[in-house]
């Protein structure tokens, strides 16, 4: 029996009905377009102008008296914690709020999926990185640096810290804390096996030293111009303290030594060390120090961003706290954040986590909230006392079918995944259309991997649709040119080895922003029809990884985020990432051990791309965005990593605002680079009453 297409209508009345709302009869037929009467798309009037807080940079302009927090005044007052003014350092960040100067107080109450959701607050705490990127996402700001400096050369980048500032727990941030992490942690094998790129230029490392109490020297052997890019951006150096637990490495470029010290063998012995960590419940001395320096698991961890973890991750509510040394303050002088804690409630399922999003539960929710969900937001906005507002991504890559082009088990299969005209004609099999209209609700943009056109890096509009439009005729072309002519008595194509039907696997990732399951086995339907056999296996987030680790993947749907800044985001789309490589991990070993280990790749496209990735570093900003677009131009061409649907606001862009908070940005930048939704400071954020 033929298989009905299901009209937007229906597929909205099905999201509705399950989600247990009421029905939509009251809502426009489209999201995604016009209306018959040709007003706006539904979609499009919950993007709000684009806006957020900025930065007082002139000392002359700063606020000449402090005020604090309730709460922590009264700490003062029992004698149990300094005055303001020395808890503040003398060169604070002063922030100029979206709207308007807040109100100290409340709890915001968030959802969380459990302790592998560490992004959810990684992502709100980050500004305890060394530099930012603003609002806007095109302008790099200080953070916990006052200032930066870049000589001529590229060679030398110094850092310039802020005089006075401190740690949560009320001791001096200084350089010795850089110094900390690199002699006692980077260097050390045990910790840091291996060098990482962040911190290399063309393979060759580079050295931190201290010139004075608030100054830091980056150095390296030949010019690095992107390293400030890596400071500000989502990178294993630039991360802050999130990248020390999230990464599974040391990174991040400091650490409290006055605290980390006490847990290193260095200091003590290591007999001594793994005894004391026995004790504590593990294997060693280095599963324990690594569970020290978690922010999210250990509340007695020094840390710098606007709250720190009270009760930790691994617990049904995960409870952030105000930090009461945080660096900085409003226009007015008074100290953020406003808001006293943050408090995520643990949600058994991403269906438990939006259902209690729709019913109010929320105060401020954009990690987790499913646009498919969209309809039952919107008709349920009244009841929960919440707005919703849509912030598009500028990457393309919400749902990406990743090619493993290291893959070797079956040959027939390798050999078919390494021809670019197989890969185009998948591409070419996929009705994007379909997908936007089904799971997208219309509002993404279908087309390749390639980012937002309003990006510099951006090869152009025309790479959209380079091999990524719906064309069965071209694909089924391709594929008879290749050798996949001949077919079986039900159309599907058969192997060349005479093995019978070509049958490829393609794994999803479960429970995630998207049902990737469900847009596969649409695209499995898709490929029917140009005779390519396809089944889908949905794995979880662990095994999804450990077997494409092994090498074990043929085809890949998953996301591809992070994209609109090739340099400071790679893993998505080129073989860089030896932790997260899923279009080929021995190539991406290979890559990042420049030779040593791994398995180079066999096509010379993807040589050249990566060769023009290793160039980059040591090239200026205009230069270093014409590679990026001839390096998207040889992926977009060559379809190692086939685009669908994305520049949505599928991935963290749905977001679900309580009608009581404030300085809530109409429009915030939806990018990996800025950590959504840290650019919008949510150290700002306050309830009205």
């Amino acid at each position: 029996m033929a298989r009905r297409h299901v009209s937007r209508r229906e597929f909205l009345q099905q999201v509705t009905l399950t989600s247990g709302a009421v029905a939509l009869t009251a809502l426009p037929m489209s999201l995604g377009h016009a209306g018959q009467s040709g007003e706006p798309k539904l979609g499009a009037r919950f993007i709000g102008k684009l806006e957020g807080p900025e930065l007082v940079l002139d000392p002359a302009k700063w606020p000449k008296k402090l005020g604090e927090a309730p709460m922590l005044a009264d700490l003062v007052t029992a004698g149990k914690l300094p005055p303001v003014e020395q808890r503040v350092p003398q060169e604070p960040m002063v922030v100029k709020p979206v709207h308007s100067i807040g109100k100290y107080g409340g709890t915001w109450r968030r959802g969380f999926t459990g302790p592998g959701d560490a992004e959810n607050g990684n992502r709100i705490v980050s500004t305890d990185k060394i530099l930012f990127w603003d609002f806007t996402g095109t302008k790099i700001m200080p953070c916990i640096a006052r200032d930066w400096r870049l000589s001529d050369d590229g060679k030398v980048c110094t850092i310039f810290l802020r005089k006075g500032m401190k740690w949560s727990d009320g001791h001096p941030f200084t350089a010795d804390d850089f110094v900390f992490w690199y002699e006692d942690v980077y260097l050390d094998k045990d910790l840091q096996p291996t060098p990482h790129p962040d911190f290399m230029v063309n393979g060759k490392a580079g050295t931190l030293r201290k010139r004075d109490e608030y100054t830091v020297v980056f150095e390296f052997p030949e010019p690095n111009f992107l390293f400030i890019d890596i400071l500000a951006g989502s990178t294993a150096m630039g991360g802050g303290q999130a990248t020390q637990q999230y990464t599974g490495r040391t990174m991040g470029a400091y650490m409290p030594a006055h605290y980390v010290k006490q847990f290193l063998p260095k200091y003590s012995s290591r007999d001594e060390m793994d005894k004391t960590a026995k004790a504590a419940g593990f294997d060693g001395w280095l599963s324990y120090v690594k569970s020290r320096w978690d922010w999210r698991l250990n509340p007695e961890l020094p840390t710098l961003g606007p709250w720190k973890t009270v009760r930790p991750i691994n617990t049904p509510t995960w409870v952030l706290e105000r930090n009461p040394y945080y660096y900085g303050v409003d226009t007015a002088g008074n100290q953020l954040p406003y808001i006293d804690r943050i408090s995520m409630g643990l949600a058994e399922n991403l269906e438990v986590l939006n259902l209690r999003a729709i019913s109010g539960q929320y105060d401020l929710q954009e990690r987790h909230t499913s646009l498919s969900k969209l309809p039952v937001f919107l008709e349920n906005r009244s009841k929960g006392n919440y707005e919703v507002h849509l912030d598009p991504a500028l990457h393309a890559g919400d749902a990406v079918v990743f090619t493993n082009q290291s893959y070797e088990a079956d040959p027939e299969i390798a050999k078919w995944l390494q021809t670019a005209d197989f890969r185009r004609a998948l591409s070419l099999g996929i009705d994007r259309n379909q997908l936007n209209e089904t799971f997208w609700l219309g509002v993404g943009t279908p087309g390749s991997l390639a980012p937002a056109e309003t990006t510099p890096e951006s090869p152009g509009p025309e790479w959209r649709k380079k091999w990524s439009v719906l064309d069965p005729k071209q694909a089924n072309a391709l594929l008879d040119k290749i050798g996949l002519a001949k077919k079986d008595s039900e159309g599907y194509r058969l192997r060349s080895d005479g093995k019978g039907r070509l049958r490829l696997e393609c794994q999803s990732m479960g429970a995630a922003f998207i049902n990737y399951t469900q847009i596969a086995e649409m695209m499995k339907e898709h490929w029917k029809k140009i005779g390519i056999l396809v089944d889908v296996k949905e794995v979880e987030w662990n095994l999804f990884t450990v077997r494409a680790r092994a090498n074990e993947h043929q085809l890949a749907v998953y996301v591809a985020d992070g994209n609109e800044q090739l340099f400071l985001y790679p893993r998505n789309a080129l073989h860089v990432d030896p932790v997260l490589a899923f279009q080929g991990f021995p190539i991406a070993r290979w890559y990042a051990t420049e030779g040593k280990q791994g398995t180079p790749p066999k096509d010379p496209e993807l040589i050249r791309a990566l060769e023009l990735f290793r160039s980059a570093p040591g090239k200026k900003v205009a230069e270093r965005r014409q590679i990026a677009q001839e390096i998207w131009k040889i992926l977009v061409d060559n379809q190692y990593i086939i685009g669908t649907v994305g520049l949505s606001p599928a991935q963290m862009g749905v977001r679900i605002v309580s009608k009581r908070m404030g300085n809530i940005p109409a429009r915030q930048i939806n990018a990996q680079h800025c950590r959504t939704p840290c650019s919008s400071h949510p150290a700002t954020f306050f309830f009205k009453a």
